[in-house]
């Protein structure tokens, strides 16, 4: 699985060590599926097309070059593809991440890390929210502008990001 984001960029070297690995496991390749598009969302058309196959059992194992060819969504999101590709009955690994591996003895052990890293992110980012509201009521919004704003037919995302604060941000 690739995704890569110019679409000029050559994947065939990671296919070909793709493959290689394949034939010293004896592994038959079914499919190589490559999206050109980041891998911030699920919505791409060879991601849905692979998690298609592996519904209906088209293959019993997928390898991915790297984690972040996989998915680049968070470990929340991602933990919950791998968790999908496992009720499937498909298990995954990663070529240069090996210890990413539901094939071997270590399959609980990864999950359960996998597991807790995003448990750790969804309180991490409970705590940012909070900070953030905090920070919003302390310096309060601009009314006017944000009511200008929804009028326009403004989603809430582009209100935010318009700087509705009367005070200035401070970006990170």
């Amino acid at each position: 699985m690739f995704s890569p984001i110019d679409k000029r960029q050559d994947t065939e070297n990671q296919l070909a060590q793709l493959r290689q690995f394949c034939e010293t496991q004896d592994w038959p390749v079914v499919h190589e599926y490559v999206d050109r598009a980041t891998g911030k969302h699920s919505d791409r058309e060879q991601f849905q097309e692979l998690f298609q196959a592996a519904s209906e059992r088209e293959f019993d194992v997928v390898l991915f070059w790297s984690f972040s060819r996989f998915s680049r969504e968070g470990v929340r999101e991602t933990l919950n593809h791998l968790e999908r590709l496992t009720c499937y009955g498909v298990n995954w690994r990663w070529f240069t991440e090996q210890y990413f591996d539901s094939c071997g003895i270590f399959r609980v052990a990864v999950l359960g890390i996998l597991a807790t890293i995003a448990r750790q992110e969804r309180v991490r980012l409970s705590e940012r929210t909070i900070t953030g509201r905090r920070r919003a009521r302390r310096a309060g919004l601009d009314r006017v502008k944000v009511q200008r704003l929804w009028e326009q037919g403004k989603f809430l995302n582009e209100i935010a990001a318009a700087g509705v604060s009367k005070v200035p941000s401070i970006g990170c």
